[in-house]
């Protein structure tokens, strides 16, 4: 079994930073690559970021700029840094472990609540 799990999350007031962490392990062949996604209330699940095993990154146009994600190989852990939040980015954080293209694994999620 593969077990993902998110940690970090928290009230932030916007403006301000907030970095979470997510850790794999169990049953794991494989590293393809590692993402956290977003899903706010009464929206769909969507993309924030993505790094592959060869640390190549990716992030949605609204998080760039202010988002880093990065990754610990020897413990197949990733890390997603948040500068300058904004409310819009109150959602639950979600993380994938990708053993292939085609093959992940999600976290429970972790609440990131961006208030005054």
């Amino acid at each position: 079994q593969v077990q993902v799990v998110e940690s970090g999350g928290g009230l932030v007031q916007p403006g301000g930073s907030l970095r979470v962490s997510c850790t794999a392990s169990g049953s794991i062949f494989k590293v393809y690559g590692m993402g956290w996604y977003r899903q706010a209330p009464g929206k769909e699940r969507e993309l924030v970021a993505t790094i592959t095993a060869g640390s190549s990154t990716n992030y949605a146009e609204s998080v760039k700029g202010r988002f880093t994600i990065s990754r610990d190989k020897g413990k197949n852990t990733v890390f997603l840094q948040m500068n300058s939040l904004k409310p819009e980015d109150t959602a639950v954080y979600y993380c994938k472990l990708f053993m292939s293209s085609m093959t992940g694994y999600w976290g429970q999620g972790t609440q990131v609540t961006v208030s005054s």
